[in-house]
């Protein structure tokens, strides 16, 4: 489709992550339909958007479907939106399993159209920032990473629940898992640890070992209400560490969710491939089923492809 053509876009899901979303489509001039949902509504009232009633109904209108519902309906809407021709962007995670995510990436591949999973954080500065230099050899051999990531713990109950939102490491750390992934490589061997409760606070870490014998520790936090967001990161190299820190940025951060689509309505218009490829998606559930593996056999799991 030509840079000329107004891209339209059908979104699903009406949470906390839907209004950058929605504001970074219009920014780029978006036509945006909403599907009508739990605060679909209001989300409609203050952007001035039409909702539309019924998934068949939205596909009908659409050229791209933006899926930020509850992880465990992403792949049903993914599926039913390339089984109609429609491009996808899915926020993190892809799916429940790294299989039922393979299929979906298999399937988006086998029909033509692209998809796009949403792993927001390699758009913040920062961390672009230091996988610019880790891939310019700056840093020398990476050696050992270290990721932390905390936030006020979600209100919705479904966050919780193993066959829903899958907890705090498929929900929150994901976000880790990925950059841990995309800075260091491959992944071979996942070591995770977790809080025995079921609510708030929670607290998760996660030890990565890649295939280049670098180590990556992970930790992550649904703290209490309130809790500022903080991310950060160190890099430990042969020649440098480098490091970012959400809670101190040194300049006026860009908006990353408009960074995001910028990159992927660029991508789909050139035909060219997106900062977040389809198996980049596939590939970090991959370590959250690790992650999981780990938690329930208490020792080491092994990874599978990525």
């Amino acid at each position: 489709m030509g840079h000329s053509e107004r891209i339209r876009v059908g979104i699903v899901g009406a949470g906390g992550i839907a209004p950058p979303h929605v504001k970074a489509w219009l920014t780029l001039g978006a036509e945006v339909l909403l599907l009508r949902r739990g605060g679909a509504a209001e989300l409609a009232a203050a952007h001035g958007l039409e909702v539309i009633d019924d998934l068949d109904g939205l596909l009908d209108r659409v050229d791209l479907v933006d899926i930020l519902s509850p992880t465990a309906t992403h792949a049903g809407i993914a599926r039913a939106a390339i089984t109609r021709g429609r491009h996808v962007v899915c926020e993190k995670p892809l799916a429940m399993t790294a299989a039922e995510a393979a299929g979906i990436a298999e399937a988006a591949a086998a029909a033509g159209v692209r998809l796009f999973p949403a792993h927001v954080v390699r758009y913040f500065g920062d961390y672009a920032r230091m996988k610019d230099q880790a891939d310019a050899g700056t840093v020398g051999d990476l050696v050992e990473l270290k990721f932390q990531r905390t936030v006020a713990a979600p209100a919705a109950g479904w966050f919780y629940e193993a066959d829903a939102g899958g907890g705090l490491i498929r929900d929150l750390m994901i976000h880790d898992l990925d950059q841990a992934r995309w800075l260091a490589g491959p992944v071979v061997e996942v070591s995770a640890r977790q809080d025995a409760g079921a609510t708030p606070p929670l607290t998760a870490e996660v030890v990565l070992t890649h295939a280049s014998g670098a180590v990556s520790r992970v930790s992550a936090g649904w703290l209490a209400p309130g809790t500022p967001f903080r991310s950060a990161a160190e890099i430990t190299g042969t020649r440098a560490i480098l490091r970012a820190d959400t809670s101190a940025p040194v300049s006026a951060p860009a908006d990353p969710y408009l960074a995001q689509l910028v990159d992927f309505a660029e991508a789909l218009a050139s035909g060219g491939p997106a900062r977040v490829l389809p198996e980049d998606g596939v590939a970090a559930v991959a370590l959250v089923d690790a992650a999981l593996a780990s938690l329930a056999a208490g020792a080491p799991a092994r990874v599978g492809a990525g």
